[in-house]
């Protein structure tokens, strides 16, 4: 069968929760970040939610951008590693229920657990994420699926697999098979965190394999060292041929021939930034696999994006296919 993207990715089940600020702080944590942790840490975090209504869901950045494409009426394969334990049937039956192909074989149990994410929601709709990765770790080059890509229109690799020596050889192979094939490349910064510490490596990536770069504005500052977001975002420019960057409410950027057009954002009140940028990234996709113009995509990015933080967690949970034509018309 034919997809409109191949997304490569963390594959995580994220247990969401609402809190006040007062948790955060008793739990020393960062409120907004995103912190690698143990799973005995993780489990501390849980036993003091024991009170709190908990939601699970399959997640990881890369898979909630297909979810998106889904919702927008495209077709997704997911690549991504779990364990053949409980959490990981839960994860695949999820995937496939919201109608994504996802295929990897799994992890023994021995190997370790499935991935986990404790999202934690404030009053203010932000949102402090404490991550167990588990076997996700382990998704290797071997894992990536060459007849897949084939049969793709785009490729869709998250920066947050650069952490890990199997995981950004996955995202390698990934990108020469797109390459091989003529099938895009689009990558994703993933977050802040990451850009200092492989600003070079993310430099040549792009510069090597890919088409398209999703970013937000404190990634892309970073990435460029340059504080005013026109710079950095012309910047970045330079080295793909079309440049998304978010910027919270005020809608994106798209960055192509050297110049940059601001596509505006949907005015809502947000209760949840979870999962923003990555419904954003998923509804762009769909738009460019669809024919649509960088900008029109853009739009359908920013639409799903507005959608997103008016209901808890990361992850969109509706079909919006019938409003594509509303929203930006015919390609």
């Amino acid at each position: 069968m034919k997809a409109d993207v191949y997304g490569v990715g963390n594959s995580l089940v994220d247990t969401l929760a609402f809190v006040d600020q007062d948790f955060v702080r008793e739990h020393d944590l960062a409120p907004g970040s995103m912190t690698l942790v143990e799973a005995e840490k993780q489990a501390a975090i849980l036993l003091g939610l024991s009170r709190h209504q908990l939601e699970l869901r399959s997640g990881g950045s890369a898979a909630n951008t297909m979810i998106a494409v889904a919702r927008s009426g495209g077709t997704s394969f997911y690549t991504g590693k779990v364990s053949r334990d409980t959490n990981g049937e839960f994860y695949r039956q999820d995937l496939l229920a919201a109608g994504i192909h996802f295929d990897v074989h799994p992890a023994a149990e021995t190997d370790g657990p499935t991935g986990t994410c404790v999202v934690l929601t404030t009053p203010d709709a932000e949102r402090t994420m404490l991550t167990h990765l588990g076997v996700s770790i382990q998704l290797s080059a071997n894992d990536i699926n060459e007849d897949r890509i084939k049969a793709s229109k785009m490729i869709y690799i998250e920066g947050y697999l650069w952490a890990g020596e199997s995981t950004r050889a996955a995202c390698i192979r990934a990108a020469e098979m797109g390459r091989k094939h003529q099938v895009p490349v689009a990558f994703t910064f993933s977050d802040s965190f990451l850009v200092a510490p492989f600003r070079s490596d993310f430099f040549g990536f792009v510069k090597d394999y890919c088409s398209v770069v999703f970013c937000n504005a404190p990634e892309v500052r970073s990435f460029s060292e340059m504080d005013k977001l026109e710079d950095a975002a012309l910047y970045a420019g330079q080295i793909a041929d079309t440049v998304f960057v978010t910027n919270s409410e005020h809608g994106a950027l798209v960055v192509e021939h050297g110049k940059i057009t601001e596509v505006p954002g949907f005015r809502v009140k947000a209760i949840d930034t979870n999962g923003a940028g990555d419904a954003f990234a998923g509804g762009t996709l769909f738009g460019l696999c669809r024919g649509y113009s960088s900008a029109h995509s853009a739009r359908w990015g920013n639409f799903l994006a507005s959608e997103i933080v008016q209901i808890p967690g990361a992850r969109l949970t509706r079909d919006y296919s019938s409003q594509v034509r509303t929203i930006i018309g015919s390609p």
